[in-house]
This record gives C-alpha cells, sequence and structure tokens, in this order.
C-alpha cells in the first residue's frame, strides 16, 4: 500500500513538472511559443480588437414595414384599401369632424395626409 501511494506521488510530481520545463530552462532552442511575439505585441497595441461593425446601432429596415409588423403585432387593425386610395378626408371616431370615421388605431405612413398621427409615431387614431 505504502509503496503505491509513493508511486503515484512520484508520477504525479514527474507529469506537473513536465509542463513547466520550457519555463524554468534556458536553452537557446526553439520553443512551442517561438515566433509569436510580433503577434503578441500587434494584439497589445490594439485599441479596439473588435469587429469594427458591432457597434453599429443603426439597424437599416423599411420604417413603413416596421411600423406596420409591429401594429400586427400589438392587434391593431391595418388601414384598407378602401380608406387609403378613395381620397376623401378621414376622420378619428369620436372626432369633431363630418368626415367617414376611422376606428382606431391605424398604422399610419409617413405623408400622412389625412393627419390622423398626432405624435408622428406612426399609429393614428390612437387614444
Amino acid at each position: 500500500m505504502r509503496r503505491e501511494i509513493s508511486v503515484c506521488v512520484l508520477i504525479l510530481a514527474l507529469s506537473v513538472s513536465g509542463c513547466a520545463s520550457d519555463y524554468l530552462n534556458n536553452y537557446d532552442t526553439m520553443t512551442l511559443a517561438a515566433g509569436d511575439s510580433t503577434r503578441q505585441n500587434q494584439l497589445l497595441q490594439t485599441v479596439d480588437p473588435f469587429n469594427p461593425d458591432s457597434h453599429n446601432t443603426k439597424i437599416e429596415g423599411d420604417g413603413q414595414r416596421m411600423t406596420a409588423v409591429v401594429q400586427r403585432y400589438r392587434g391593431a387593425p391595418q388601414p384598407t384599401s378602401a380608406s387609403r386610395s378613395n381620397g376623401a378626408d378621414l376622420d378619428c371616431a369620436g372626432g369633431r369632424g363630418n368626415n367617414p370615421v376611422v376606428q382606431g388605431p391605424v398604422s399610419v405612413g409617413p405623408s400622412d395626409p389625412n393627419h390622423l398621427d398626432r405624435d408622428h409615431d406612426g399609429v393614428g387614431c390612437e387614444r
């Protein structure tokens, strides 16, 4: 039993000492880390090693299409083609106008010819 323990300790000591041989010995030979100093210095002196596009927070997209997707997700009804193309002036439900009424909230484009979107967030007739 005692002999088995001493053999295990000897094997453990030899395996651990093998890892440090390159660092403890001052030989004029090639090591596994030879030739990396240029690359190491370059990485240390790099101001921002990340991809330059990783800081781009401006995500390109179609604003009208994205607004329509969000409104569909929220459950807001989309304006019908008749309300878009007939050319009549529209009013929101509960408003003071005497024109055809639009039940809101509805998705409104950037032009907003009927002035349904007062806060310019792409949603008209919201209360």
